[in-house]
Formats: structure tokens, C-alpha cells, sequence
């Protein structure tokens, strides 16, 4: 019985080796590539500094609080509702680690220091920013860049607050049905506390709070 149980959390702790390291190696490639296409002189040991800072507490606070919660959402979805949520879960696992580097992506857009002072974008500008960044990622590697440049750095309680209301949106969008249902509303919530948990883990390493 032992000696499965230490098989057992031996093959949990190389799976979350696995994840950490094909997280960390996916991060890294993907800002280096971004950096390069927008000719950022940001360095690279400096790149890695940071991407193992977020990496490391993003996989940490998984294993403490988003997968002990995403198992109990699961069981409970089962039992209480009958209702398979595995795949709503892993589109939330998704989201949480997502969320934990989407404060950098519109990065792209920030004005450099001689732009500075000039009028800035108009609110709901600056934020398609931040909630379309992956697509707006796509056009730049697509050879088309909008010419948007703001001053918002997105490290900031406003920028988690318009994030969370979009994912929970979303959600009502994706999952409200008449009459709404209890196990609906379990769905339409776990997954923005997902998103903004990671949000909040990236502003927890930024040491904004």
C-alpha cells in the first residue's frame, strides 16, 4: 500500500515538473518571438528572470489552491447535478495560467518614454488592449499592427476588475439558459475566479499588492 502511495505522488510531482518546465519553455519562446518581431531591446537574461518568477508562483498556487478546487468542482458538479464538467474545468485550468501572463501581452502597445504626455486612447481602446491581446498578437504576426499606443501598464486593480467582469460575461453568454439552473451559475463562476486568481497571482510577483 506504501510503496503505491509513493508511486503514486512520485508520478503527480514529474507531472508538475512537466507542466512547470513545458510552461516555462512555452512562455519564454513565446515573449522572445514577440520581442523580436516588435525589436524590443528588453534582455534576455532579464526575460528568463522573469518568466521563472511567474512560472514558479503560477505553478505553486495550481497545486495549492486551483487544482484541490478544480477536482472539488468536478465531484461536485457530478454528484450534485449529474453534470460532466471536466471539460468546462480544463478550459478553466487553461484560463487561470493564461491569466497569469496576460498583464505583459499588450505590452506591445506602450508608448515609450518620448510618447509620453501625449493624449492617450480612449478607455474601451486601451482595454480591447488587454482583453483581445492574443488576437492582436496574431495580426502583429501577421504583418499587421494597429497603431494604438497607450500609457496603461495593466499592472493595476481597474485592469483585473475589467477582466473579471469580461470572463464573467462570457460565461453568462456561454452557459445562462432559462430557467437558469444552479449548476449553471457554479459553471459561469468558476471559471472567471480562474481567470482573475491568475491575474492576481502575476500582480502578487509584480509586487503591486
Amino acid at each position: 500500500m506504501k510503496s503505491r502511495a509513493r508511486r503514486f505522488f512520485k508520478a503527480l510531482h514529474d507531472a508538475l515538473k512537466g507542466v512547470h518546465d513545458a510552461l516555462y519553455s512555452l512562455v519564454l519562446y513565446s515573449f522572445k518571438n514577440i520581442n523580436r518581431k516588435t525589436k524590443s531591446k528588453f534582455p534576455v537574461w532579464r526575460m528568463k528572470e522573469e518568466t521563472t518568477e511567474h512560472v514558479g508562483r503560477a505553478v505553486k498556487v495550481f497545486i495549492g489552491l486551483i487544482l484541490p478546487l478544480s477536482i472539488i468542482y468536478v465531484v461536485g458538479q457530478r454528484f450534485l447535478f449529474a453534470d460532466n464538467a471536466v471539460g468546462p474545468m480544463l478550459w478553466s485550468v487553461a484560463v487561470y495560467f493564461y491569466s497569469n501572463f496576460l498583464p505583459d501581452l499588450p505590452s506591445i502597445h506602450r508608448k515609450k518614454e518620448s510618447e509620453l504626455g501625449n493624449e492617450d486612447l480612449s478607455w474601451y481602446k486601451k482595454y480591447a488592449l488587454l482583453l483581445f491581446a492574443p488576437f492582436l498578437i496574431w495580426l502583429l504576426f501577421s504583418g499587421i499592427r494597429l497603431n494604438w499606443r497607450t500609457e496603461e501598464t495593466y499592472h493595476n486593480f481597474t485592469s483585473l476588475a475589467v477582466y473579471g467582469t469580461f470572463l464573467l460575461a462570457v460565461c453568462f453568454l456561454a452557459f445562462a439558459a432559462y430557467p437558469l439552473q444552479l449548476k449553471d451559475v457554479t459553471r459561469m463562476l468558476f471559471f472567471p475566479f480562474c481567470g482573475v486568481a491568475g491575474f492576481l497571482v502575476h500582480l502578487k510577483v509584480d509586487k503591486v499588492w
